[in-house]
C-alpha cells in the first residue's frame, strides 16, 4: 500500500508501533550489555572502576550525538535507511569489540560503532517517528515505543550474564553482533512508509498550545532548560542502572544477582512507562516529568539505608517503577510546547541531553567510588542531580500555570 494512504492513529500506525518496539528492544542492547560485562572487562584489562566505566560513558556520548544526527537524517531520507545504518553499526561494533586488546580500543568501539552508528538509530529517530503517527493517543504510543529501551534492559542482562558465564564475554559479544545485525536489517525493511503530514492538533482536551514562546521563553532558552533537566535526571538515573551489578559484587552477592536486579529494575520500568504514558495523555508531559522526578528521588534515597540482598531487590523494583516515565515525557513536552514542524529536531536534541546525562553519570559514579571506596557517596551525588531536575520541572510548570505574563501568553496562544 502506498505510504500516502496511511494515516495517523490507523491500524497500520499500531502495527508499525509493534515493529518499532522490537527494533528498539534489539537496538538498545548495547546500553545494558556493557554494564553486565563491566566486572569481567575490568578484571581482564586490569583497570580501575572509573576506567572500566569509560566504554559505557563513550557509548552514551555517541548514542546522544548520534541520535541528533540520525534524527536529521531520518527527517530527510526516512527512518528505514537510518535503521539499516544501525544494523551495520551494531553488527560490526559487537564483533570488533570482542577482538579488542585494551580498554581504550574497547571504549572507542562502543562510542563510535555501538553508540553513534548503532543504538542511536533506534532511539530518538523512532521516538520522533512514533509521535508523528499518533494524535489522539500520542502519550501512550510514545511510552510503548520508549518501553523498548527498558524491555531491552529486562531481557539482555540475564541472557548476557549467562553467556559470559558459559562462554566468556568475547564470544558473547560476537554472537550479539550476528543477531543484532541480521534482525535489525530485516525489521528495518518494514519501516519504509513515511509519516503522514504533521497536523498541529492537541493530543488531549486542554493540552497546551504550541507557540514560538514555550513557557514564556525564547525557543532556544526553553530547549536549553529542557536539556539541562535531561542531563540532571539521567545523571541521577544512571547510578543504579550502570553500577548495580558492580555494587552487588562489592557487597558479596555476586554479579549474577546484580544482573537480576538490573533486569527487574528495567522490567518494572516498562510498566512505569506504560502507566506514565496513560497519565501523560491526561495531565500533560510537564506534570508527568515532575511526578517522575519526585518519585525517582525517593527511590534513590532508599538505596542509602538498605543494602541487604532482599531489600536491594525491592528497592531496585521501586526505582524502576518510579522513574520509567521520565524520558518519554520530554518528547511529549516538546510536542505540546514547541511548533510541530520542529518537533523531530528538538526532540532529538533533548533526548541527546538525557543520554549525555546517562554517560556523565555512569563515569562520575565510578569516579566517586574510586575516590571514596563506597557507592554511598555516589548515590548522594545522584540525589543532588535529581533535585536540580525537580527544580527545573517545577519552575517551568509554575511559568505555564502561575508565572508572570500568564494572561499575555494566553492571548498570544
Amino acid at each position: 500500500m502506498p505510504a500516502t494512504q496511511h494515516t495517523a492513529d490507523s491500524r497500520y500506525a499500531w502495527t508499525r508501533l509493534a515493529i518499532t518496539l522490537a527494533l528498539m528492544t534489539i537496538g538498545s542492547s548495547a546500553m545494558y550489555v556493557v554494564a553486565v560485562v563491566l566486572p569481567a572487562a575490568q578484571a581482564e584489562f586490569g583497570v580501575a572502576r572509573a576506567d572500566a566505566s569509560l566504554p559505557y560513558t563513550l557509548l552514551m556520548v555517541g548514542f546522544g550525538f548520534g541520535g541528533l544526527l540520525m534524527g536529521r537524517l531520518a527527517d530527510r531520507f526516512g527512518v528505514m535507511r537510518v535503521l539499516l545504518v544501525g544494523a551495520a553499526g551494531l553488527g560490526l561494533g559487537f564483533t570488533l569489540a570482542a577482538q579488542t586488546q585494551s580498554i581504550t580500543a574497547f571504549a572507542l568501539v562502543h562510542g563510535v560503532l555501538l553508540g553513534a552508528l548503532g543504538s542511536s538509530t533506534t532511539f530518538a529517530p523512532l521516538v520522533a517517528d512514533t509521535g508523528l503517527w499518533f494524535v489522539r493517543r500520542r502519550g501512550i504510543a510514545v511510552a510503548i515505543c520508549a518501553s523498548g529501551n527498558y524491555l531491552a534492559g529486562a531481557i539482555w542482562p540475564p541472557v548476557v550474564q549467562w553467556g559470559v558465564e558459559a562462554w566468556g564475554w568475547r564470544p558473547t559479544y560476537t554472537a550479539l553482533g550476528l543477531f543484532c545485525g541480521i534482525t535489525l536489517a530485516l525489521l528495518a525493511l518494514a519501516m519504509r512508509p513515511r509519516p503522514p503530514l504533521v497536523v498541529a492538533t492537541p493530543a488531549r482536551a486542554g493540552a497546551p498550545v504550541a507557540s514560538t514562546r514555550p513557557f514564556g521563553l525564547s525557543m532556544n532558552a526553553a530547549q536549553a532548560l529542557l536539556c539541562v533537566a535531561g542531563v540532571a535526571c539521567c545523571e541521577a538515573m544512571s547510578m543504579p542502572q550502570v553500577h548495580i551489578v558492580a555494587y552487588c559484587s562489592d557487597l558479596g552477592f555476586g554479579a549474577a544477582r546484580g544482573a537480576e536486579m538490573l533486569s527487574l529494575m528495567l522490567a518494572c520500568g516498562i510498566a512505569s512507562r506504560l502507566v506514565s504514558g496513560a497519565i501523560c495523555d491526561r495531565i500533560g508531559g510537564l506534570r508527568t516529568l515532575l511526578l517522575g522526578s519526585a518519585l525517582q528521588g525517593v527511590a534513590l534515597l532508599l538505596f542509602l539505608p538498605f543494602d541487604g540482598l532482599v531489600s536491594l531487590y525491592v528497592v531496585s523494583a521501586l526505582f524502576g517503577l518510579f522513574q520509567g516515565g521520565i524520558v518519554p515525557s520530554y518528547a511529549i513536552i516538546v510536542r505540546e510546547h514547541f511548533p510541530a514542524i520542529e518537533a523531530g529536531r528538538r526532540t532529538g536534541t533533548v533526548l541527546m541531553a538525557t543520554l549525555l546525562g546517562m554517560a556523565l553519570g555512569g563515569w562520575m559514579s565510578g569516579k566517586v567510588f574510586d575516590l571514596t571506596g563506597s557507592y554511598q557517596a555516589a548515590f548522594v551525588n545522584g540525589i543532588g542531580w535529581n533535585l536540580l531536575n525537580l527544580s527545573i520541572a517545577g519552575w517551568l510548570l509554575w511559568r505555564v500555570h502561575g508565572g508572570p505574563g500568564r494572561r499575555a501568553r494566553a492571548v498570544a496562544a
